[in-house]
């Protein structure tokens, strides 16, 4: 049966005046609570009553180079406070935190250690981010009512972690790819051996897995294409056997352009190159969508 989705309301209050400061983040209709806070902000916490609360938290930094992922950690504590204080000292590649509370206080430690241990499975399933943790999370054991409290906790945390840019919970591609419409897959086809599938997404380009990549590139590639093409080869993205070179996971790019040329192995226009199974490059579709809504948007003016 079709579910209704409804909008939210999201309120973010800046507490240094500063939008690379902390900031609280509160969701319409719930009764958690986010903290955003800088590394360098810990030591501002201290007064902060709430964060010395049971907990869960997310420790994000960024990537070291364009084709590697970027790392998070995932953890509970029953002082957030203290525990990002520690983390300050002992984890070196944060620069970020994300706190949850409960604004009621109606976080006990058997939930917070099932958060911990359901975020860690959400995150390691999407494969956005490096996770740091050194062992998986042990999940509690609660009750089925109180199972179906923290599943929905959860789901206002995807959204706020979400919102703030972090896509830690977000898989590249949401859908398996035989529910697609056949305007939602894109081919590209391509001389030595070039051959792929991708799909746009709300941060790029998505390539699939198994596409397969030029085994050499023209004279003329360019060094930036051929230096991110180098990455993903070390890095393993793309993998190499004695027949052909291909993709070993989903990988995202930040154009269509940028996809084409690394599997093409030669410049390209992303939005020609890649078609749909009815033939129509990226370009045509994107300006037909843009023609149908604007004409829906007439009739109902």
């Amino acid at each position: 049966m079709y579910s209704k989705k409804y909008g939210k309301t999201i309120k973010l209050f800046l507490m240094d005046a500063d939008p690379n400061g902390r900031m609280i983040c509160e969701l319409s209709n719930w009764n958690g609570k986010a903290y955003r806070i800088p590394r360098g902000k810990v030591k501002d916490c201290s007064d902060r009553q709430d964060l010395k609360s049971t907990s869960v938290y997310l420790l994000f930094g960024r990537a070291e180079s364009s084709s590697a992922k970027p790392k998070a950690y995932i953890g509970e504590a029953e002082n957030a406070y203290t525990r990002l204080a520690q983390h300050v000292s002992e984890k070196e590649f944060w620069n970020e935190s994300v706190v949850f509370i409960s604004k009621d206080e109606n976080l006990n430690k058997a939930h917070i250690k099932y958060l911990e241990s359901r975020l860690y499975e959400v995150a390691l399933h999407a494969n956005r981010y490096e996770l740091q943790n050194a062992n998986t999370p042990t999940r509690s054991n609660i009750s089925e009512s109180d199972q179906a409290e923290m599943e929905e906790f959860i789901e206002y945390i995807k959204i706020l972690v979400n919102a703030m840019g972090y896509k830690v919970f977000e898989p590249l591609v949401n859908i398996s790819l035989d529910s697609y419409q056949t305007d939602d897959i894109f081919n590209l086809k391509g001389a030595r051996g070039a051959s792929g599938k991708g799909k746009r997404t709300s941060d790029g380009f998505v390539v699939f897995a198994g596409t397969t990549v030029a085994n050499n590139t023209v004279p003329s590639f360019p060094k930036s294409a051929q230096n991110l093409r180098n990455e993903l080869i070390d890095s393993g993205v793309i993998t190499q056997n004695t027949e052909e070179m291909s993709f070993h996971t989903d990988y995202l790019f930040g154009s269509p352009s940028t996809a084409a040329a690394v599997i093409m192995g030669r410049s390209a226009n992303g939005l020609v190159e890649w078609k749909n199974e009815l033939g129509q490059d990226l370009k045509s579709v994107e300006t037909t969508e843009i023609s149908n809504a604007n004409n829906e948007s007439h009739l109902k003016a």
